[in-house]
């Protein structure tokens, strides 16, 4: 039988079981993927006892099928594409980077909202384990992959609740680790491996990094 996750909050803290030799170190950072990906990473920076941030990331959807990733862009302007998609749908350099410029605005629209002023943690020689609520193509994941590596860090783990076989070991080659609880095949949409899917808000995001922040200081 496929494991199903009620929400993505009951997910992070599944997933945060098997990250707990990681808790209460100063050196090791949570980094979320917005939006679905910050539920999850709050509860597993919640169980560790370590600080949460954000890496903001936008998938390229293929036009007319937008779940359909053939890419991933970062706000620095890295595109990280799936060429096996853009081969199948016949996809040209016009219609990628059309797409890229609309996500990039959205990207920094979402950069300026979610933490103002505030600077991103430095994660230089830290352990950083990046979180999302799934992966599908792995394209987004790639594309975070690549920002973190440009910044140096000691580690660097994937922690996510369901991905493809496929994807999970292509990972594992690509990172220091891969945490993943399920890795259904055939794969379909992330969502399907959870009862409740919702969109997560930008309310919510603010909401969870602001409680997150708290916590720790508390």
């Amino acid at each position: 039988m496929t494991i199903k996750f009620r929400d993505r909050t009951k997910a992070g803290k599944l997933v945060a079981q098997r990250l707990k030799a990681y808790a209460n170190r100063l050196d090791t950072i949570v980094l979320a993927v917005p939006r679905g990906g910050v539920p999850v990473g709050f509860e597993v920076a919640k169980s560790l006892n370590i600080p949460l941030d954000i890496c903001i990331i936008r998938k390229l959807g293929v036009p007319h099928h937008k779940e359909l990733a053939m890419g991933a862009i970062a706000p620095n302007g890295i595109r990280v594409l799936n060429y096996s998609v853009l081969n199948d749908w016949e996809i040209d350099s016009k219609i990628i980077d059309k797409i890229a410029s609309k996500e990039l605005r959205e990207l920094r629209r979402r950069a300026r909202s979610y933490r103002g002023h505030c600077p991103s943690l430095n994660v230089r020689n830290c352990t950083v384990i990046l979180v999302d609520d799934g992966i599908a193509t792995g394209s987004t994941v790639r594309a975070a992959i690549a920002i973190l590596q440009e910044q140096q860090p000691k580690e660097i783990i994937v922690a996510i609740p369901v991905a493809p076989a496929t994807v999970y070991e292509q990972l594992r080659a690509e990172v220091d680790k891969v945490i993943c609880l399920a890795t259904p095949e055939p794969f379909y949409a992330v969502g399907l491996y959870y009862d409740d899917f919702s969109q997560t808000s930008d309310k919510q995001v603010h909401e969870l990094l602001e409680k997150s922040s708290v916590m720790l200081t508390a």
